[in-house]
């Protein structure tokens, strides 16, 4: 091979590897939030947003939200108008998954397109700070003698929180079916129900109850991830005898029937978001754990996880066989 053939050679190798790098630097693209503002996935598409577009990834970004029975309305439609575009994406997470089951869903995750997951929000237990029990073990004792008699507060029926509580119950050697759990619609409603002493127990993500609990007004007592969080001196269930583990994770979806070299331009997209320092940022200022698994690692978590939550949900009574 001639050095002017190697040179040609190089120069095509070195541009396509810009198109490559620079796939939607010119592509408007399109968030949808299947919630209302100011939730999870709300704050996780504007995350998003705003990195793509401070780093140059995408020329644009626009955020529409979609609100309704879990995420399932904004699912449906999603499907119906993303088939084929790379340029429309989709925020969902464990909630969905749990959704889409209690809701009897004619539209699946199976009808997307997995990218990646991205952040996980590690879930705390609390009690009021002027509450008897003191620990998890009391705790898993009070839900082991009487589960009816212990409530839990958390969001949505089926949610990340639901989930956990259930878990707690079932290591706590007692019945998940009888959980006594209390959905409230947003964290404020939930963390009121806490203050106000009308409920055992609360669930959220630990950012949710973080100025509560250091203002000595409620109790952590656990937090739900494998580690302990840098920013937060709570034990994990693990540590204290709970095999019992479960992140509120959050991941990016596109639409079905795109084609394989889109879908490895977005998942080569979102690799260079979760590099950047920009995204390092936006983990350290909403107290969000770095999850991050793309590819097919991340289209066989979401199978599991499927399995795993629907397991779950029927000991609950949300799901019938």
């Amino acid at each position: 091979m001639s050095h002017f053939t190697k040179t040609i050679r190089g120069v095509a190798v070195a541009a396509l590897t810009l198109v490559a790098s620079s796939a939607f630097a010119q592509q408007e693209l399109k968030i949808m939030a299947p919630a209302g503002p100011g939730g999870g996935w709300d704050s996780a598409a504007r995350s998003i947003q705003q990195v793509l577009t401070q780093t140059g990834l995408a020329k644009s970004v626009q955020v529409t939200n979609v609100t309704g029975a879990g995420g399932m309305v904004g699912l449906a439609q999603f499907v119906n108008q993303a088939k084929g575009d790379p340029s429309q994406l989709m925020v969902n997470g464990i909630t969905m998954v749990g959704a889409i089951l209690t809701n009897k869903s004619p539209v699946t995750l199976d009808q997307v397109t997995p990218i990646a997951r991205l952040t996980g929000d590690p879930l705390v237990i609390v009690v009021p700070a002027n509450s008897p029990i003191k620990s998890v073990k009391e705790l898993a004792d009070a839900v082991k003698a009487d589960p009816a008699k212990v409530t839990w507060a958390g969001g949505s029926a089926g949610g990340a929180d639901h989930i956990l509580a259930a878990l707690f119950a079932k290591a706590a050697g007692s019945d998940p079916s009888k959980v006594n759990y209390i959905a409230f619609s947003g964290g404020g409603e939930a963390l009121a129900a806490m203050l106000g002493g009308r409920v055992t127990a609360g669930v959220s993500g630990y950012g949710e109850f973080e100025s509560q609990i250091k203002a000595g007004k409620l109790r952590a007592l656990a937090i739900s991830s494998g580690k302990r969080l840098a920013n937060a001196d709570v034990p994990t269930l693990k540590e204290q005898g709970m095999d019992v583990e479960v992140v509120n994770w959050r991941a990016i979806m596109a639409g079905p029937d795109i084609t394989a070299d889109q879908k490895k331009a977005l998942t080569d997209t979102m690799d260079k978001l979760v590099k950047s320092k920009e995204w390092a940022e936006i983990l350290k200022q909403r107290g969000w754990e770095d999850f991050y698994l793309a590819g097919e690692p991340f289209g066989a978590f979401l199978k599991e996880e499927q399995v795993r939550v629907g397991d779950v949900l029927r000991s609950v009574g949300l799901v019938k066989s």
